[in-house]
């Protein structure tokens, strides 16, 4: 599998190596948007953000140049959880120059809210130290995902991260 990654990514991301982690909380449809890249399908799968794991992110902290987070738009009972972990990760010292893309995912959903208030609720007009953006997207139909990803390869190629 990590193979076709590297042949997805360089084909985005050019010869240039990036280390590029992607988080954010169980079910927030993480592995659906790596299935999606790869494949081209959506693959059932099972949360892997949970609290008994967030604790082990920060040993692929180390030389990364660019995080990926996905937040679930339609959970807004979490959304204080996930804007508590994204902070908590921005503070790391290994991750300060780290690019950021967000995906507000589930936007097929009903009641999903949309990037505007996704960037209010993650208090991202805080964010003044490094480079970010966020897209609307749905794992599920494909949507926004490479929109974001080619975002996150030309920030990566003019020099941040």
């Amino acid at each position: 599998m990590g193979i076709v990654f590297t042949r997805l990514f360089s084909s985005l991301f050019g010869n240039k190596e990036a280390r590029i982690l992607v988080l954010g909380l169980d079910n927030a449809g993480k592995t659906t948007i790596l299935y999606r890249l790869q494949m081209g399908e959506v693959v059932s799968t099972i949360p892997s953000g949970q609290t008994s794991i967030r604790p082990y992110w920060r040993c692929y902290f180390p030389n990364t140049q660019a995080i990926i987070y996905v937040v679930d738009s339609s959970d807004t009972d979490r959304l204080v959880v996930a804007k508590e972990e994204f902070h908590a990760i921005l503070e790391e010292e290994e991750l300060k120059g780290a690019v950021v893309l967000l995906f507000a995912n589930k936007q097929d959903l009903p009641g999903a809210l949309d990037d505007a208030a996704i960037t209010e609720a993650l208090e991202l007009h805080k964010i003044k130290n490094r480079q970010w953006s966020i897209f609307k997207a749905s794992a599920i139909k494909g949507e926004g995902l490479f929109e974001g990803l080619d975002w996150l390869s030309n920030t990566l190629k003019s020099g941040g991260g």
